[in-house]
């Protein structure tokens, strides 16, 4: 038995970057204490998220470069620990600031930089530069190696993301929050994991933050095992609303057996049926016609 241990640090950023980081650091050091072998942090944690209260003038100065001592620092902090971390940040580039992850393995080894792709448009995220793609690494941890993708936050809305994850190889999708975490979104998850068979572990911020309320989970994607009856609860980890450390333990072998015998996934897809889903017509059912951004 292979079990992943998946820390999901459900907390709030600081006033300042720079305290940001040293809470950010503390948690981890803690979340290595429990064994985690991978480390997740909650949406755009370099300012925890706060883009709706400013106006896209003030806080696209929050926005930072890829090799900023924010990200260096937790490079760094992932080969000192022998741990991954998925570290969030308001992402700086030539033209609009992205939402984006980087990925870096227990060597400090960069293996993942995705930035998202279903950028929320009716809202102040449509100051935001989307994503290019959905990518898929092979991230070396102590317990194996493991294929490993993202989504963040609105990416969960939408079938075709964790699909696309699914087709490039995925066995685990990290998936950065930051909104409510009611029955609905929490059931969205759950069926990208059943559908897709693989597993989704999502780091929420805590009820503390603005329209967040924690319940940070994790789903195996494992509908089914011979000895039960019927089918189980794929949900391994749902988190209280408070601030802390929360551990997925993820069972690598009983996934991949389960996905050498099931049917779901890419079995028996019939791709040449799915024309209007690659259709880009400027005329759609239920476009919303409101829009709330501040471009």
């Amino acid at each position: 038995m292979c079990l992943l241990k998946i820390a999901l640090l459900q907390i709030s950023s600081c006033d300042n970057i720079k305290d940001t980081i040293k809470k950010g650091i503390k948690y981890c050091i803690e979340a290595k204490e429990k064994d985690a072998d991978i480390i997740l942090f909650p949406e755009m944690f370099s300012n925890g998220y706060d883009i709706y209260k400013r106006s896209f003038e003030e806080w696209k100065k929050d926005a930072i470069l890829l090799d900023s001592e924010y990200i260096k620092t937790y490079q760094n902090l992932a080969k000192e620990l022998e741990v991954s971390i998925g570290i969030t940040f308001l992402e700086k580039t030539n033209t609009l600031p992205k939402n984006s992850i980087v990925l870096f393995d227990r060597f400090g080894k960069l293996v993942l930089h995705y930035s998202k792709v279903h950028t929320c448009d009716f809202s102040v995220e449509a100051n935001l530069s989307p994503g290019d793609d959905f990518y898929v690494a092979e991230l070396d941890t102590k317990k194996g190696k493991v294929k490993v993708g993202s989504m963040i936050c609105y990416d969960r809305e939408f079938p075709e993301s964790s699909r696309i994850l699914m087709l490039k190889g995925a066995e685990l999708v990290l998936v950065p929050n930051a909104c409510p975490m009611e029955i609905n979104r929490l059931s969205q998850l759950r069926g990208r994991a059943y559908e897709n068979m693989l597993a989704i572990a999502t780091c929420n911020y805590p009820k503390t933050v603005d329209d967040c309320n924690g319940h940070s989970s994790c789903f195996d994607g494992v509908a089914y095992l011979e000895h039960l009856e019927g089918s189980r609860d794929t949900c391994i980890l749902e988190a209280s609303e408070e601030e802390g450390i929360f551990i997925a333990e993820l069972d690598l072998t009983q996934l991949r057996l389960y996905r050498s015998q099931e049917i779901h996934g890419n079995c028996f897809r019939k791709p040449s049926k799915y024309h209007l889903l690659i259709d880009e017509k400027k005329e759609e059912p239920f476009i919303r016609k409101e829009f709330r951004g501040n471009l």
